[in-house]
């Protein structure tokens, strides 16, 4: 069985979050269980020197998209035993960014069908063509309406997930056929709410649909949570489920995933956390104090993560004999009230940057990780902070209700949780949690079930073979 995974973004080449991850390890545990996986994502101009000085040259392409003749070049680069195609094409990706373009939508229309040709080009046909949120939704789409009668292209099956329902891939409907090559007999299949919407689009052509959660996958049905696609979900949830997402313990850990001052395992983590701790608070300008609870934030500045519920009741909790770190980048005016307290308050600091290595020593130096998102589709970040003995306080939504069983609730707790979307019952929490820090004992037993908690990538490995061996079947 061979799997090609189409994506607009894989770590360690190009990531600008959980999307990044999940492709650069999934591919990895698909292929440790004995199945041929691929990657195929878009060559930016920021992939570093140390993977192109390694790329080998696969094919040329010529092609046309609506009425521009194109082409593209194919490179291959082998990670383990995982084979990541890089598309290029120096108009469309040598950008600064990898999203916020103006053309974004030319730009992955161009990048969905190179893919295919690609796939013509080479032979090198999958079994399973499996797709990521609306970056990747016209591959999919391509091959079940401008490609359907290929011969070559008619027995692969096609798998999407929603990574994040809230980017959807919307565009005027005049622009069908100029910019995504598609004519008018397939407006029905992309059009919605009197738009095109490539990732309803792909959730109807698709033969099976996955989120990347469970609890997600259910509240899809649901308004609140699908903007504007919960009746399109209900009809087709005898298609979908929720395969919960893993992290990458390679990449992810206190004792091989580097980047920490002071490595540890999770076996011995009291001394190495402890290091880390100092050394974060020396970092940081903040008191130098083993006893006093570190709490961090490493997150997008956005409402959808819950700024607001901090920032209603953050002054009362500085209060308390504490010390609270944020980091992230997002909504301007979230990053001025961040600065405006760290200006108030000698125990909080404003980080408002991206540092994947400052966030790796924050996991390994804090007591407690808060993450009360209004909405979170999966979460990486509460695994994370498990992994590093960092315990987890969050909002019981998404993927976050299926990841962390709360204290006082559950025989095996690893974190906190509250239900609902309130700044005091956020509040309540954090103070129940730095209630229990004073117990030391209790506290500790808590770290260790925290840190021995499993968010591997194998069972859900496992459960996308299951779903793959279902669809070849068909």
């Amino acid at each position: 069985m061979k799997i090609l995974y189409v994506t607009s973004e894989a770590n360690p080449f190009a990531a600008s979050g959980g999307l990044g991850d999940v492709m650069g390890a999934l591919p990895g545990a698909i292929s440790d269980e004995g199945v041929k996986a691929e990657v195929v994502l878009p060559l930016y101009s920021n992939i570093k020197d140390e993977y192109r000085e390694k790329f080998e040259r696969v094919v040329d392409l010529t092609f046309n998209l609506s009425w521009r003749s194109t082409g593209a070049t194919v490179y291959k680069y082998t990670k383990g035993s995982v084979n990541y195609y890089f598309i290029e094409n120096h108009y469309y990706f040598d950008r600064a960014n990898l999203y916020g373009e103006f053309d974004d939508g030319e730009r992955f229309a161009f990048f969905s069908m190179a893919v295919i040709e690609f796939i013509l080009a080479t032979g090198n046909i999958p079994d399973i063509l499996h797709a990521n949120d609306w970056q990747t939704a016209l591959s999919v789409i391509y091959l079940k309406t401008k490609y359907s009668q290929n011969t070559l292209l008619s027995s692969i099956r096609t798998v999407y997930t929603i990574h994040n329902i809230e980017y959807q891939g919307k565009y005027d409907k005049a622009i069908l056929g100029d910019v995504f090559a598609l004519d008018n007999k397939y407006l029905n299949i992309v059009e919605y709410d009197n738009c095109i919407n490539l990732m309803k689009g792909a959730l109807c052509v698709s033969d099976f649909i996955t989120t990347v959660s469970p609890n997600y996958a259910r509240e899809l049905r649901y308004d609140f949570f699908a903007f504007g696609l919960a009746d399109v979900i209900r009809r087709l949830e005898g298609k979908m489920s929720g395969v919960i997402n893993g992290i990458d313990y390679s990449y992810f850990s206190p004792d091989s995933g580097g980047d920490i001052c002071f490595p540890y395992t999770k076996r011995d983590y009291k001394a190495g956390k402890a290091k880390n701790k100092k050394a974060l608070q020396e970092e940081l300008g903040l008191k130098v104090d083993p006893d006093v609870p570190l709490l961090v934030m490493i997150t997008r500045l956005t409402a959808g993560k819950g700024i607001d519920l901090v920032l209603n009741i953050i002054e009362e909790l500085l209060l308390e004999n504490i010390q609270f770190v944020v980091l992230g980048t997002g909504d301007k005016n979230y990053e001025h009230a961040l600065r405006c307290l760290e200006n108030k308050y000698s125990n909080f600091r404003a980080l408002i940057k991206f540092d994947r290595v400052l966030s790796k020593k924050m996991y390994a130096s804090a007591d407690m990780f808060i993450m009360p998102s209004k909405s979170e589709p999966c979460g990486l970040a509460q695994m994370i902070s498990c992994s590093y003995g960092t315990v987890p306080i969050v909002r019981e939504v998404g993927g976050l209700a299926d990841s962390i069983r709360s204290y006082g609730c559950n025989d095996n707790p690893n974190g906190f949780t509250f239900a609902n979307y309130n700044a005091h019952e956020l509040l309540y929490t954090v103070k129940n949690a730095l209630y229990l820090y004073q117990n030391k004992d209790e506290w500790s037993d808590l770290v260790k079930k925290s840190i021995s908690s499993d968010f591997s990538w194998n069972r859900s490995a496992k459960e996308y073979i299951s779903i793959y061996n279902n669809l070849l079947k068909w």
